[in-house]
């Protein structure tokens, strides 16, 4: 072989290894040009998986309306080469997070999407909501992710309750297109709201589902300018037995859409809500089964399942948003205010009671009982409506069921009187002073009313006639028109003993404890009352042992005077003096005559004038009335036992109405004789000191005066005559 020969031979091997070992050049990539001359066929482009034929056609233009048309194809088709015809048989499906690595975070709302990463399909699969090759940029939060189609992308997996949504009130501002009107991902793009597959929520969950309501319906203006309840009705929430005892950590507490729904949430006065009056016993139920049950069955609930608008169901007594505990102050059903917010406001009203056939006058009748009289003065532990009546399983007296049928009557009185018998609950409870519905307490209070107006007008006018007559006199004789009386004499004259003054001092006391206390029950709305109450409560709670202990101290200070009167020489004889006579009616003639200006003289009265014997007899037969009937409504059980209900009432009517005649005779006719009489003002002082001056004892005892004068004379004579 020739040497060019082999040359040749060794260039040729040479090109040879080259070509062999050197790396070939790479092929370029597809473009989407190269994909489409496939993907673009929409008639033989398809495929077969799980025995169903897809199409693989790809639209022209679909890439560029998208998010990704700057996105090569085999950015997300990873592995495939133009020599790859057809493509391999294991395609490496689109990993979305390979770019979106923060999407889990996210999507919290869904989490299962990490799985879905690494399986790569199935309903939680990127594509499921944002579609394929079409997807569109996700916007801002609370704005669709699909333009106006967010609702049907979720739709997909969750027709059930996006139908719910599109039919509530959320979904028909949505569609409305209102400002700040709820779409899906405004409750659920932070996270799920309620316990996951078939498990009861969590506290903290449902403290999720509050705290979003809220964002909407008290932190958005929009939303809240809008809504009809205040700001302050919808944060009164936490504050609820409800709210209080979720942020306490009870995870059975309602919140929000326990009361008015999640998707299906609906307004009010809607027929189909949650929180329609209709169904707010049900509504309740949910939580409240037994109570629910209870009211179900009472005169209310079936009057509010036969369609009546007016019967209350839960809401219209405990509240809504800011229900309270039953016993809180500030609830509408504790025992203080249950009567007057809950019961009254239905219950006196004449269009409704009218409407319904029932008596408008229980409140009224109530409210001034001893009960009625106790809760008004703040008492906690008298018995108000519900007390008697139940409070969810209220039912008519006829019903034997019902707490205030009769043969139940002395039962139910039995919780708070011990040993209530059948003749306790004998009598009517609303008593009704009117003659057709008791003529006993009719005449009573007509009678008593007839004697106050009489008695203490007759002394109104005795009291005027006889001011006006010594009060002129008396300027007359300041202007010489008149003689005045002669200097008096610097004698003083015993009027009352240190045992009169002390006896008189506790008859004092007691009787002004009694009257302000005993009127503190009777109007406890007064003023004064009001006033006191705010100074200190527990002060005003003390007014009923104070009336009692008063009580007791008026009948031991009689039961003294009782002895004084017959163990003393001085009480015989102030019980002889003291005795009316027929001469006290000649006495008060001269002194009306005195008064009208028919005589210049004065009327001479001894010891005791008819003014005096009137007032005290007066005082004896009130003492006696007002301490039997006293007793009887201090030791009421045992009272009523024997009595009945009716001879209760009695002895209370005669204590009421003996205490306002008392107390104005005490001040019209006693006060003024001792204070506002001229010839006493300012004060007759001898209940302190015991004596008068000869002054006095001239104007107002003056036959008295005269008989000590003599008697005196009689002494001294007899003195001189011993002394010769």
């Amino acid at each position: 072989m020739t040497p060019r020969a082999c040359r040749t031979i060794g260039t040729a091997m040479a090109v040879a290894f080259l070509l062999l070992f050197l790396p070939r050049p790479l092929p370029a990539a597809p473009t989407e040009a190269d994909c489409l001359q496939c993907h673009g066929d929409d008639t033989t482009m398809t495929m077969t998986k799980g025995g169903k034929t897809i199409s693989l056609y790809l639209p022209p233009g679909t890439l560029k309306g998208s998010a990704h048309a700057t996105v090569a194809c085999i950015r997300c088709h990873v592995g495939f080469v133009p020599e790859d015809t057809p493509h391999k048989a294991n395609i490496t499906p689109v990993d979305c997070q390979g770019c979106h690595k923060g999407a889990a975070s996210k999507h919290v709302f869904h989490a299962g999407i990490v799985a879905a990463r690494v399986r790569r399909e199935g309903s939680l699969a990127c594509k499921s909501c944002h579609g394929t090759h079409e997807v569109h940029p996700a916007a801002v939060r609370k704005v669709t992710l699909r333009p106006g189609d967010l609702d049907a992308t979720c739709a997909k997996c969750h027709a059930a309750e996006v139908a719910q949504y599109r039919e509530s009130a959320h979904g028909r501002a949505a569609a409305a297109e209102q400002p700040g009107a709820p779409q899906c991902l405004t409750c659920h793009e932070k996270a799920l709201t309620g316990g996951r597959n078939g498990a009861p929520p969590s506290a903290e969950s449902k403290l999720t589902v509050e705290r979003l309501c809220l964002s909407c319906h008290l932190d958005d203006p929009k939303v809240r300018s809008r809504t009809t309840p205040s700001a302050g009705f919808i944060a009164a929430y936490d504050l609820s037995v409800h709210g209080a005892a979720l942020h306490a950590g009870n995870a059975k507490a309602a919140t929000c859409t326990d009361c008015h729904g999640a998707h299906q949430m609906a307004k009010g006065f809607e027929a189909g809500s949650r929180a329609n009056k209709r169904h707010i016993p049900a509504t309740c139920g949910a939580c409240h089964g037994k109570i629910a049950q209870e009211y179900g069955a009472s005169v209310h609930g079936t009057a509010v399942a036969r369609g009546s608008e007016e019967a209350p169901v839960c809401t219209d007594c405990h509240g809504e948003h800011a229900i309270r505990k039953a016993r809180a102050p500030d609830s509408p059903v504790a025992p203080a205010n249950v009567s007057e917010k809950v019961c009254s406001p239905c219950h006196s009203s004449v269009r409704l009671t009218a409407k319904y056939g029932i008596r408008n006058d229980r409140f009224r009748t109530f409210s001034d009982s001893f009960h009625g009289l106790a809760i008004r003065g703040g008492s906690v532990s008298a018995a108000n409506c519900a007390s008697c009546h139940g409070a969810h399983n209220i039912l008519p007296s006829k019903d034997p069921r019902s707490t205030i049928n009769p043969g139940r009557l002395a039962a139910t009185c039995g919780k708070c009187h011990a040993g209530a018998s059948a003749a306790f609950a004998t009598g009517k409870v609303h008593v009704e002073s009117t003659e057709a519905e008791e003529p006993l307490l009719y005449w009573i209070a007509t009678i008593y009313t007839i004697l106050i107006v009489v008695t203490i007008g007759g002394m109104l006018a005795h009291n005027a006639l006889d001011f006006l007559r010594k009060s002129r006199h008396r300027l007359r004789v300041r202007r010489g028109l008149e003689a005045g009386e002669p200097p008096p004499g610097r004698s003083l004259y015993l009027r009352m003993t240190l045992s009169e003054r002390l006896q008189h001092l506790a008859l004092l006391v007691s009787f002004t404890v009694l009257v302000l206390t005993g009127f503190a029950l009777l109007y406890p709305e007064a003023w004064l009352v009001e006033g006191l109450r705010r100074f200190s409560n527990q002060l005003f709670e003390l007014r009923g042992v104070a009336h009692r202990v008063s009580g007791v101290v008026l009948i031991l200070a009689s039961i003294v005077h009782l002895f004084y009167l017959t163990a003393t020489a001085r009480g015989r004889e102030f019980f002889r003096d003291i005795l009316p006579r027929r001469g006290d009616l000649e006495d008060m003639g001269n002194a009306l005559r005195y008064a009208l200006g028919r005589t210049r003289e004065r009327p001479r009265f001894g010891r005791f004038s008819y003014i005096e014997k009137s007032e005290y007899w007066a005082l004896v037969w009130g003492t006696i009335v007002m301490s039997v009937t006293g007793i009887i409504l201090w030791f009421q059980d045992p009272f009523i036992a024997l009595l009945s209900k009716l001879g209760w009432d009695v002895a209370r009517t005669v204590h009421v109405y003996e205490a306002v005649l008392a107390t104005l005779a005490i001040l019209v006719w006693h006060l003024y004789f001792v204070i506002f009489n001229p010839d006493v003002y300012p004060m007759n002082t001898s209940w302190l000191s015991g004596t008068l001056s000869e002054s006095e004892m001239e104007d107002e005892h003056p036959l008295e005066l005269e008989a000590l004068r003599r008697k005196k004379a009689e002494e001294t004579k007899d003195q001189e005559g011993g002394t010769r």
